[in-house]
């Protein structure tokens, strides 16, 4: 019996790697998924389609330019950052007040068209793109299981990002502001804070969160245009499982839930992929706002 259970920890520990790994993905997207629509109430579904640029951003910098992985950790999320605050300014800052399905439908036809482009100039086969030597080589022994250096980085890298993000929306003066202009703009307006301003960083800060995962993602799988739209579907499972809006809440669904899809292959492998959308559907029956969401 013993002997048994050791051997199914075994098995388990690489589909749990691997599910610290997604789960890290699924956080940080819906990270700034959360963000653009508890501070914007924007549902930003070309979310996918800047995750991917993240990662082409980081492709073409190394190919084109010469900058390494370091400097496109940097680079990347500011660059498309920048396409998020155009986008911002000429379409999105029209949908404030409409309805959210207007925003929806903007923003599935903004990444139909990126997707488009991406595709038409590279094509559908995945483009390499290498970890830094200094992330590669032998695992990582954990203690309960060995984990590559890399994959490693990518889940601290996850965790402290989201931790940040979450310090800087609940803990500081600025994120009151935000919190602020969403329930009262014309109030916050008058005490002399520009609110529009603050609305094109906060849709630019949410971009550039998915442009950083795409960065981190570039290593792990091909850089390809279909890379985003295989994920934004789960990723927006994990929001609404963890309450539209809660930044909080999206962390740890996403983390919580990668882990489960990951024993879900060891236990279960055939309800793999569909285990999220269960608990989806489960949670939406019982609390319709989500697990950390307000009615």
């Amino acid at each position: 019996m013993i002997e048994e259970l050791l051997f199914q920890l075994e098995m388990a520990a690489p589909q749990v790697a691997l599910g610290l790994v997604n789960g890290a993905f699924y956080a940080l997207l819906s990270l700034g998924l959360a963000v653009i629509f508890g501070m914007l109430n924007v549902i930003n579904f070309a979310h996918g389609a800047q995750f991917m640029m993240g990662a082409f951003v980081a492709w073409l910098l190394l190919n084109y330019l010469g900058v390494n992985y370091w400097g496109a950790l940097i680079l990347a999320p500011l660059i498309v950052g920048v396409f998020g605050v155009a986008l911002e300014k000429v379409m999105i800052s029209r949908l404030y007040k409409l309805d959210h399905l207007y925003g929806l439908l903007l923003t599935f036809g903004l990444a139909l068209i990126i997707e488009g482009i991406f595709r038409n100039e590279f094509g559908s086969s995945g483009l390499p793109y290498s970890p830094p030597p200094s992330l590669t080589g032998a695992p990582v022994d954990l203690g309960f299981m060995l984990m590559p250096k890399y994959r490693l980085w990518v889940v601290v890298v996850s965790v402290v990002v989201c931790l940040a993000t979450w310090l800087v929306i609940e803990k500081t003066r600025l994120g009151s502001y935000l919190r602020a202009a969403t329930e009262n703009a014309p109030l916050v307006q008058a005490f002399g804070i520009n609110v529009p301003r603050m609305m094109t960083l906060t849709y630019a800060g949410g971009v550039a969160l998915a442009a950083l995962a795409g960065v981190l993602a570039a290593p792990i799988y091909s850089v390809n245009p279909q890379m985003g739209s295989s994920l934004i579907i789960i990723v927006f499972a994990v929001v609404v499982i963890g309450g539209m809006g809660s930044i909080l809440g999206s962390v740890i669904t996403g983390f919580a839930l990668g882990l489960l899809e990951g024993l879900a292959k060891v236990v279960y492998p055939e309800a793999s992929a569909t285990v999220i959308f269960v608990v989806m559907a489960v949670v939406l029956l019982t609390r319709p706002a989500g697990l950390f969401g307000r009615a």
